[in-house]
């Protein structure tokens, strides 16, 4: 029976330097890697290894939710939570409408821009999608011009049922957080869809009075 052969002091060497500059390489590719030098793997591929729930949403969905949400529990906090304390009607919505504004561009915003799957992608859900001190003011006016159309909303509606059923007086509708949050994303949704159409007309005009000229 033949003898296994044993493999020399010089294979053993080889073997090390190899598997040595194997992990070595495999290290450095790994520092090194960037966008540039790095293989693209399709959307699908990725998905696979995407942790979360099995149900998923529309990109519009998801931003229609998130804003519903904070609008609402700012009414919830804000409204209803200091309604003891601030008795009068507008003194509520002075502070129910610098919260807004606060939330929208502490909370709001940056939840967009920390779940966007690129740098950008969800500015356009906000009205003042550019980061930075000015746009804290901008949102609490934006706020108050809110607040403003959402009272409207709930004091034409109220009339509204009030005729329908004969009453005389009361508030058949009143506020409350998921209508408020509501109402609030509808008029927001509805105000930066005008914003976005605004700016398209414009740029057609400039793009139509460059070839012209």
């Amino acid at each position: 029976m033949a003898r296994k052969k044993q493999p020399s002091q010089s294979d053993e060497r080889r073997s090390a330097a190899d598997y040595y500059k194997l992990n070595t390489k495999a290290v450095d590719d790994l520092v090194t890697a960037d966008v540039s030098n790095s293989p693209k793997v399709s959307e699908a591929e990725l998905r696979k290894y995407r942790s979360g729930p099995k149900l998923r949403l529309a990109d519009w969905a998801k931003a229609l939710l998130i804003k519903t949400w904070f609008n609402g529990a700012t009414c919830f906090f804000f409204l209803w939570g200091l309604g003891v304390y601030l008795t009068h009607w507008l003194d509520q919505l002075v502070v129910v409408g610098l919260a807004l504004g606060v939330i929208t561009d502490l909370l709001t915003n940056n939840v967009y821009r920390f779940y966007a799957k690129t740098p950008g992608a969800n500015d356009r859900w906000m009205m003042f999608p550019k980061k930075g001190f000015i746009t804290l003011p901008l949102n609490i006016l934006y706020a108050y011009l809110l607040l403003f159309l959402v009272v409207t909303t709930y004091n034409v509606l109220n009339l509204a049922l009030l005729q329908i059923t004969g009453a005389t007086e009361g508030t058949p509708l009143g506020v409350e957080p998921v209508l408020f949050g509501v109402f609030t994303t509808a008029w927001d949704t509805l105000l930066i869809k005008i914003k976005h159409t605004a700016h398209s007309v414009l740029a057609d005009a400039r793009r139509s009075a460059a070839k012209g000229e």
